[in-house]
């Protein structure tokens, strides 16, 4: 499991408190997000002291692992702060999420999360979704040689997950399957956003345990 905050602008670090409830409430591993703030992964020198800290917390609120992603300013992955990172995270499982679709090249990017010390990566394949971006996986499997684990994400459902991997040999995905659910707000005023995209605050995202169910489902059939 992975935990963020604000899905809607792509997922940023939770707070202490909800790493904290989410660890009382689940036996599972769980990874937490590490994420200072919403837009691209250059991050300014009190960014990653802040990402430092929030690997502390993390840790010591017991998560299993934490999910991070640094680039340099020519989309390249940030090597020696990633590899702080790294090590300051462990013994805790270490992810590198979907900034490496935003890296200049891909292929070179998965050498460098390797010499990092990186556990996982997290991959659309450079693409918007997974299913766009297969055959680069596939190729991404190919060459990590089974030095990391290359985990697509992004568009996946019950109904394509398992054609998925069968395309491209992955072990793990990532999904989301998150579902709408109405606020129970009886009054609201349409006037007034509180945040930058109108028309959020009267509805929010769950993960239906009906949708899990079907995901396993469909991946237990797979070869």
């Amino acid at each position: 499991m992975e935990l963020c905050s604000s899905l809607i602008e792509g997922g940023v670090t939770p707070s202490a408190g909800l790493i904290e409830m989410t660890r009382a409430a689940v036996s599972i591993a769980l990874h937490v997000m590490i994420r200072p703030r919403a837009g691209d992964f250059c991050y300014e020198p009190d960014e990653f002291e802040t990402m430092r800290r929030d690997i502390t917390v993390a840790k010591r609120l017991g998560a299993n692992g934490v999910v991070f992603g640094i680039l340099d300013a020519n989309a390249n992955v940030d090597i020696p702060r990633t590899r702080e990172l790294v090590d300051l995270a462990r013994p805790l499982v270490v992810t590198f999420h979907r900034a490496f679709d935003m890296t200049a090249d891909l292929f070179r990017a998965l050498d460098d999360v390797c010499a990092a010390g990186v556990d996982r990566v997290l991959t659309s394949g450079g693409e918007p979704t997974s299913l766009e971006g297969q055959e680069t996986i596939a190729q991404l499997v190919r060459k990590s040689g089974g030095r990391i684990i290359v985990m697509p994400g992004s568009g996946i459902k019950p109904e394509n997950a398992r054609s998925l991997v069968d395309h491209t040999g992955v072990k793990e995905i990532h999904v989301g399957l998150r579902s709408a659910v109405a606020s129970p707000m009886q009054h609201r005023n349409p006037r007034v956003s509180m945040g930058a995209m109108e028309g959020r605050e009267y509805q929010r995202y769950v993960v239906l345990e009906e949708q899990v169910r079907k995901l396993c489902s469909a991946l237990r059939s797979a070869s």
